[in-house]
């Protein structure tokens, strides 16, 4: 079976159209899902059926696994069957018909004014590299983009003059409008403090690190831990929080929730309807601390 896994990487690899971060679950799924049988003695996939899979899946659920995680799993072991039917190694798919449990939709975290003015506040804009991360730090908050959109940035995705940014992400294309507190320190940052990151000429990446290549998805989460440490806030801080963040304020500032889909890139406007209802949640507990007979 594990010739098969190698055969099925290879599959997915050249066949498949998927994020390297979907790539490289859907191949650690199957891996673990191959040494789970071979554990359990099946030793020929032709055996396995309907049964066996759902006592692998209740298998992750006793071990803890969050239902995002099962769901993928399903979605990686229905991919691995799908590939197996091609190259006629099993006669039929064990997994039709097999539903996906229903992940809940957890509240988003997210800071309010104060914590978000704090937090922006914390980068020593009189180096090169507090400038930088302060620019970063307020382009998040600006625009909603989540960290991969952020560090994929060219300096040709950002026009200063027009004061707007290009996100790409695979074919999709926004473009979304910088504030003006955020485009003053990114104007400042490339006018007078990028230059101190470049070792090549020829980089293009917006932000850099210290060795001047494109900034790390770790890289920036250990800057914005650092930094949310320092502001003494007392709350889980991911770069999705300010993301989170930005959609909340807009939508409790009046913003229609068209135009926040829009700016978040979120292809189901169900996916952004969760913020309207976390404004409606703050309009209430206004009115209930507020209002004498509440």
């Amino acid at each position: 079976m594990h010739e098969l896994i190698i055969d099925f990487n290879d599959f997915l690899t050249t066949e498949k159209k998927l994020s390297d971060n979907t790539l490289e679950s859907y191949k650690r799924d199957i891996k673990q899902f191959v040494n789970y049988l071979m554990e359990n003695n099946v030793k020929n996939l032709t055996t396995t059926n309907k049964t066996t899979i759902i006592t692998y899946l209740i298998y992750l659920q006793n071990n803890g696994k969050a239902t995002s995680t099962i769901s993928r799993n399903i979605a990686s072991i229905r991919c691995f069957y799908q590939f197996l039917l091609l190259n006629n190694k099993v006669d039929k798919d064990p997994t039709s018909n097999l539903e996906s449990p229903k992940a809940e939709k957890k509240i988003p975290s997210i800071l309010s004014l104060i914590e978000i003015d704090t937090l922006l506040s914390q980068p020593e804009v009189s180096s090169s590299k507090g400038v930088r991360d302060k620019a970063m730090l307020e382009l998040l908050y600006a625009t909603g983009i989540r960290v991969s959109e952020l560090i994929s940035l060219d300096v040709k995705d950002v026009n200063l003059e027009m004061g707007y940014i290009k996100c790409c992400t695979g074919t999709k294309e926004r473009v979304i409008p910088i504030g003006s507190v955020a485009m003053k320190i990114l104007k400042e940052y490339l006018e007078e403090y990028r230059k101190f990151f470049i070792k090549a000429d020829i980089e293009t990446s917006l932000f850099l690190n210290c060795q001047g290549k494109q900034l790390t998805r770790q890289g920036f989460w250990k800057i914005i831990k650092a930094y949310t440490k320092k502001a003494n806030i007392d709350k889980t801080i991911t770069p999705h929080t300010l993301r989170h963040s930005f959609a909340t304020h807009l939508i409790q500032n009046g913003a229609d929730l068209k135009s926040v889909q829009e700016m978040l890139g979120h292809s189901d406007i169900s996916t952004t309807q969760i913020y309207m209802n976390l404004s409606k949640n703050k309009i209430k507990d206004v009115y209930n601390k507020a209002h004498p007979r509440a």
